[in-house]
């Protein structure tokens, strides 16, 4: 029997230590640094809210199918709640605007009206996706769409801060490209917002460990690897901490790491940090909880979406490192998250409880630059790479951690 060592419990070393457990005749050994599993996709219950929350608000919508297809093999798929249409609400707290932007589900939806663009894009709209598409290797969202009407502030900018967490001067082009390529312009059936009410862990984390149990494979925490030594074209062993493992033939290894972690282990080039994102979360009356859509877009705003859960409202503020600083003024900030949030729904009370939640460096550096700095996920034949931030041509995202420890097991297995 052969042994496959998948270190790091994220997303990405989940997926990948599913599908190499598919084979019974496969061992499965899956280790995790910290006491948990999840990686930046967990979820908690908070004391000061009284609620479940995730550690952080993430955007999936309907064209992602690694998604789709992992909760359909941890027996999820009943958790996932899909919009009946292709649409983003979206609010401008300096004018007070509502519109949205919604695409047709077919032909017949079109005719119908299906299809609303936020006022004043409709003409540049085409020409400035067509730019993105071909925009040259290394330029940046801002460099490929040279454009700076309505069609940049109400659709482009918010796009490069919530797909790459980057403001478009320093987000590279090509991700966000490869992101429209599978959702938006295959139509509107790939871009139905989809939300998660149970939360992230529940959802995609909690049944993933379940199904591994199932197969008797349970996560060794509190186990980080601190040294790994190759030999001959091949890694040779992995240690953890006093432990030393020696990779016998047959056997090899998945890191499923953050690039710190990973350049430090390998002495490889790796993406250095990129920004923080603030996450604030409001528990609220119900009554105005159920009066407000799953998810909305805010322009004009340090707010950038805002999401509904029960009564719990949670808001997005990504790039946000120029607000934060090394000590930030945690209840200076919430107040003013929550003035926003009040303006634009229409809350005449205070929220019941409040939290904020801080993840730096959220992401790794997505410039340009940093892109070009990633490794070959796949060093030696018997030890490959996983993580979003390794993902091919997707940025960070849920589908990029799914798809890149699928690609790690696919890379060991043949």
């Amino acid at each position: 029997m052969s042994r496959v060592h998948v270190v790091g419990a994220g997303l990405a070393g989940l997926a990948a230590a599913l599908a190499l457990s598919e084979d019974p005749a496969r061992e499965v050994v899956l280790h995790e640094a910290t006491a948990r599993a999840g990686g930046r996709c967990w979820s908690f219950h908070d004391a000061a809210l009284d609620r479940l929350i995730d550690n952080g608000n993430h955007l999936v919508l309907s064209g992602n199918e690694t998604v789709f297809d992992h909760c359909r093999r941890i027996g999820a798929a009943d958790l996932l709640d899909i919009a009946p249409r292709a649409e983003l609400p979206f609010t401008d707290l300096s004018t007070g605007a509502h519109w949205a932007l919604r695409l047709p589900l077919s032909l017949r939806d079109l005719l119908t009206g299906g299809l609303r663009l936020p006022p004043g894009t409709a003409l540049s709209l085409g020409p400035d996706t067509a730019r993105l598409m071909r925009a040259r290797p290394g330029a940046t969202v801002a460099q490929a769409i040279p454009g700076r009407g309505p069609a940049w502030t109400r659709i482009w900018e918010p796009l490069s801060l919530a797909v790459l967490n980057a403001p478009p001067d320093r987000a590279a082009a090509a991700p966000l490209a490869e992101v429209l390529r599978r959702t938006v312009l295959r139509g509107g059936a790939a871009c139905r917002p989809v939300t998660m009410p149970r939360g992230l862990g529940p959802t995609l984390i909690d049944p993933a460990l379940a199904t591994l149990a199932r197969r008797g494979i349970r996560p060794h925490y509190r186990h980080p690897l601190t040294g790994l030594t190759a030999q001959a074209g091949r890694a040779e062993t992995l240690r953890f901490g006093n432990d030393e493992i020696a990779l016998a033939p047959g056997d090899a290894a998945v890191l499923a790491l953050p690039p710190e972690a990973l350049s430090r282990l390998l002495d490889l080039p790796a993406p250095g940090p990129g920004q923080s994102i603030l996450n604030a979360h409001f528990r609220v009356d119900p009554a105005l909880a159920a009066s407000l859509p799953p998810l909305t877009g805010l322009i004009s705003s340090l707010s950038h979406w805002l999401f509904r859960r029960d009564d719990v409202l949670s808001v997005t503020v990504s790039a946000a490192d120029s607000l934060t600083g090394p000590a930030p003024d945690r209840a200076a900030l919430t107040a003013r998250i929550w003035a926003e949030i009040a303006r634009a729904t229409g809350a005449d009370a205070p929220p019941i409880a409040a939290r904020l939640i801080r993840a730096r460096a959220a992401t790794a550096d997505a410039s340009p630059e940093g892109r070009a700095t990633r490794p070959d996920p796949h060093p030696y034949p018997n030890l490959a790479l996983a993580g979003d931030w390794l993902a091919g041509p997707l940025p960070e995202t849920i589908e990029g951690a799914l798809i890149s420890g699928r690609a790690a097991a696919r890379a060991l297995t043949g």
